[in-house]
């Protein structure tokens, strides 16, 4: 008896199956089109539009190059730009090789009270950049107490400018430096040590090569800082013209809006070129600190310790002493002639002035731009880098989200004007609301905010994202339970920068306010075109006071969150 065999079947090739949650993909590929759409219509037509502008005539015939012949052609305008070049380049000389100093002294000594001295250093970043302004002519103007310390000359114009940047930006170039010294490894230094390298040879072999990078870009970022600058110049600037002044007395002064982008066009090229300068270098860079580096750890050295905290205690008297003039001159009645204590120019500004208005209006925008801007910067982040597909969108965005860093904020302001005012435009109903304030400071601190964000998720294994898929858990689900919650340490730090420089900002938005939405920061412009100083630096110490005050509630709130969201990071006792 036969068994019957039955025939084998042919086989299949079985096709790639989709995944079933393809739908999420579409989403997720939606969302990200949307941030896509935000950067075109918010940063680049604004700056499309200043383009055009600059290349017609008052009367919006096209004329070429012509607006800029004649630019070039007049000898105060073209001084302008030799003035900038020459302010920032000195400001850049000054401020970093001090940012080093300090920098070297908290990561290559034994200083004390590293912590405090951090947090003074970093105290500038508080502060509207008008703030050293008044705080220089209180110490070396007309009547300024130490005025025979300039020997006849004057604090208003390029010594007074020189002197209130490097005050500004002095914060920004040391966490720059001081990131790149803290990525050292600390195993060169103990074979150095080894071998009986001398302590300055080890310095210009070992500290000097590793940190060069940051160096660099902590340069070009104090340039472009400088070169952009507007309230400076504005308020201890005198006769002295730069690019950023043109703009402003170009627009407003004489109501030239084209000549005015011809100014902005000029002034991106400096920035712009340090832009590329700072990105052609992070190019280059490489890895500093290994998966098998060894943080470096200084050893006691009496005397360099005692000098290093010496230095470090001299830069924070500096920094102090320009925050404690300006707030001693908001609580003095009159400068020098009556000292007494008074509230008057409190009461001045926030109520006979009504300016108390603008203070309300800069902590609401300021909130709008924290929560708002965190929420789009850190899901357009996490779309680009843990979403799947169109793949030429992506490297658009990521093009996009670069190029903020690369603009001043009156260039931004301005296009903003352009594109948002003109009557065609359906966006016309956002122009002098407080909308188009919030948004012009997102896009203008995009890219930190950005970067901050992306190095968070770079951080995070994209297995996360695949195990979620495969369980068809939909990627939002995977967001809020696990991005969310371990990411947190870079969204709340996303979330503090947005905010204290939107409460800061002062050249984004001066083209932008309205009656009903004028800004702190800006109130301090009035007030000191009007002669009264005190009542300017009253409003700075305010704001001063709202910033340091959100960015303590930062850090208890930070500490309680992180103690709930990640017990996951301490180790487990054994």
């Amino acid at each position: 008896m036969t068994t019957a065999v039955a025939a084998p079947r042919p086989s299949v090739v079985s096709a790639p199956v989709r995944p079933r949650a393809h739908w999420q993909d579409r989403i997720a590929q939606g969302l990200l089109l949307g941030v896509c759409a935000f950067l075109i219509v918010f940063l680049l037509a604004p700056l499309a539009m200043l383009l055009v502008k600059s290349l017609q005539d008052r009367d919006g015939v096209f004329v070429g190059l012509r607006q800029f012949q004649e630019y070039f052609q007049t000898p105060a305008l073209r001084q302008s730009i030799v003035h900038t070049l020459a302010v920032a380049g000195t400001v850049t000389a000054v401020t970093i090789p001090l940012a080093f100093t300090f920098a070297y002294a908290l990561t290559r000594s034994c200083t004390p009270l590293k912590g405090t001295l951090r947090v003074i250093a970093l105290t500038p970043i508080l502060a509207p950049s008008l703030l050293p302004a008044i705080s220089f002519i209180q110490w070396f103007g007309t009547q300024g107490l130490l005025k025979w310390m300039l020997g006849g000359a004057s604090v208003y114009g390029p010594i007074g400018i020189i002197i209130s940047s490097i005050y500004a930006v002095f914060p920004h170039a040391l966490m720059i430096i001081l990131t790149a010294l803290l990525l050292s490894d600390g195993r060169l230094y103990e074979a150095a040590e080894s071998l009986g390298t001398p302590t300055l040879r080890k310095f210009f072999t070992i500290t000097l090569p590793g940190a060069k990078y940051g160096l660099i870009s902590a340069a070009m970022v104090v340039f472009s800082y400088t070169v952009s600058e507007f309230g400076i110049p504005k308020v201890i600037g005198g006769n002295f013209n730069v690019l950023a002044l043109d703009i402003f007395k170009q627009v407003i002064g004489q109501q030239n809006f084209n000549k005015g982008a011809v100014v902005s066009i000029v002034l991106l090229v400096p920035v712009l070129f340090a832009f590329v300068v700072d990105w052609v270098m992070q190019g280059r860079q490489q890895a500093q600190f290994s998966s098998r580096a060894v943080a470096y750890a200084p050893k006691p050295r009496r005397w360099f310790d005692a000098s290093m905290f010496a230095y470090c205690l001299f830069i924070c008297a500096l920094l102090l002493a320009v925050l404690g003039m300006a707030v001693y001159t908001s609580f003095i009645k009159l400068w020098p002639y009556n000292k007494s204590f008074s509230f008057a120019h409190y009461t001045f500004g926030l109520v006979d002035a009504g300016v108390i208005s603008s203070f309300f209006n800069s902590l609401r925008m300021a909130i709008l731009t924290a929560v708002l801007g965190t929420m789009l910067i850190f899901g357009g982040a996490y779309l680009l880098e843990k979403t799947r597909g169109v793949r030429g969108l992506r490297a658009l965005i990521r093009m996009l989200a670069a190029i903020p860093m690369g603009v001043p904020g009156m260039v931004l302001g301005l296009g903003y004007i352009f594109f948002f005012n003109h009557p065609d435009n359906p966006l016309n109903g956002l122009y002098h609301g407080m909308t188009i304030l919030v948004v012009v400071t997102i896009v203008h601190y995009y890219t930190s905010s950005h970067l901050t964000a992306v190095t968070a998720l770079k951080a995070l294994d994209n297995e996360f994202e695949a195990v979620s898929a495969s369980l068809k858990v939909p990627f939002y689900k995977t967001f809020f339970r696990v991005t969310v919650p371990v990411c947190l340490p870079a969204i709340l730090d996303i979330g503090r920068y947005l905010f204290v420089n939107a409460m800061t900002t002062i050249s984004a938005v001066v083209f932008l306010y309205s009656p009903d939405t004028q800004l702190a920061s800006l109130t301090i412009l009035t007030l000191d075109d009007a002669g009264e100083i005190g009542a300017a630096a009253a409003m700075a110490t305010l704001i001063v006071a709202a910033s340091t005050t959100v960015c303590v509630l930062y850090a208890i709130v930070t500490r309680l969150l992180l103690a709930r969201t990640q017990a996951w990071r301490r180790p487990l006792a054994l």
